[in-house]
C-alpha cells in the first residue's frame, strides 16, 4: 500500500498533537537511543527530537514516499526504510514509540512482546492507536465497501488491528514495572469541502481506494462521500465536527 506524505500533512496540527501527548507522558529524562517505529513524515519524530534534544533519534518506515519526506524534515535524526514485522534491533532503545501505526499490523498479542524485546531494562515502550472503528467514518466505509459492484474486491481489504484496553494490559503487563493506559475523544473543528472525506482518504480509506481503479473506484469513492455529508454535515458557520477517539499506552520497562 501506498501513501502520500502531502496529504497526509494537510491535518499536521491535528494529526500531531497526539504525538505530543504521547510523549509529554513518557518519564524517562535523558535517554541514550529513541525510535519512532512507523515515523511517516517525521512529524512525530519533530516531537521526540525536540523533548531529547542530546539522544540518538531513528526513525522507521515501511513507506519510502514517507521515508524521503522525513529525510528533507531538517531534524538531527536518522531515517530508513524498514518493516516493523521485521525490526530485529541489534541494540535496546531507551524509548521505542510509535503515533498511529501499529494499527496496520496484525495479531498484537504477537508483535507487542516482540517489539519489548527492543526496549532496554528501565526503558520506555510508548504507542497511540485510533480507536474509532465504530465511527459513523469507518462504519460507513465497510458497509459502502459491502454494498456495491465492488464488494468482492474489498472483501479482504487490508483493515486495521486495534484491542481494547483491558487486552493491552494483559499482553504488556507482565513486563511492565508501571503502566499507563487512557483513551481520548478530540473534536476536531475541520473546514472546508468534505473535510472528514479528506481527512481519512489520507489514512484508513487508501486500502478501499488502492483495491479499485477506473470508473468503479470513482463510484466507490463518490457513494462514500455522499454518506459521509449526511454523518457529518457542514455547520452554518463552515465548519465540520468530526470526532475522534484514541487510545494511548505507556509503558515502563
Amino acid at each position: 500500500m501506498s501513501w502520500d506524505p502531502e496529504h497526509y500533512l494537510r491535518f499536521a496540527d491535528e494529526r500531531t498533537r497526539p504525538a505530543f501527548e504521547l510523549v509529554q507522558r513518557i518519564e524517562n529524562e535523558t535517554p541514550g537511543r529513541v525510535i519512532d517505529l512507523g515515523c511517516g513524515p517525521a512529524n512525530s519524530t519533530a516531537v521526540l527530537a525536540a523533548r531529547w534534544p542530546e539522544a540518538v533519534i531513528e526513525g522507521l518506515d515501511s513507506s519510502p514516499e514517507m521515508i524521503e519526506k522525513a529525510r528533507r524534515a531538517g531534524l538531527r535524526a536518522r531515517f530508513s526504510v524498514a518493516d516493523i514485522e521485521d525490526w530485529q534491533p541489534a541494540v535496546a532503545y531507551d524509548v521505542v514509540y510509535s503515533n498511529a501505526t501499529l494499527q496496520w499490523l496484525p495479531d498484537h498479542p504477537v508483535l507487542l512482546p516482540r517489539l519489548m524485546a527492543g526496549v532496554a531494562p528501565g526503558g520506555s515502550f510508548a504507542f497511540q492507536v485510533p480507536h474509532n472503528q465504530d465511527a459513523p467514518s469507518h462504519e460507513l466505509m465497510r458497509e459502502v465497501g459491502a454494498s456495491g459492484p465492488w464488494s468482492a474486491k474489498l472483501r479482504n481489504v487490508r483493515g486495521v488491528s486495534v484491542l481494547s484496553a483491558d487486552a493491552y494490559y494483559g499482553i504488556l503487563s507482565p513486563f511492565a514495572r508501571t503502566l499507563d493506559i487512557w483513551e481520548t475523544e478530540y473534536l476536531h473543528v475541520l473546514d472546508g469541502e468534505d473535510p472528514v472525506y479528506r481527512w481519512v482518504g489520507a489514512t484508513g480509506l487508501r486500502p478501499y481506494a488502492q483495491a479499485l481503479d477506473g470508473g468503479e473506484r470513482e463510484a466507490f469513492l463518490s457513494a462514500y462521500r455522499a454518506r459521509l455529508r449526511e454523518a457529518y454535515p457542514q455547520r452554518p458557520d463552515g465548519k465540520t465536527l468530526f470526532a475522534f477517539k484514541r487510545l494511548f499506552l505507556v509503558l515502563r520497562k
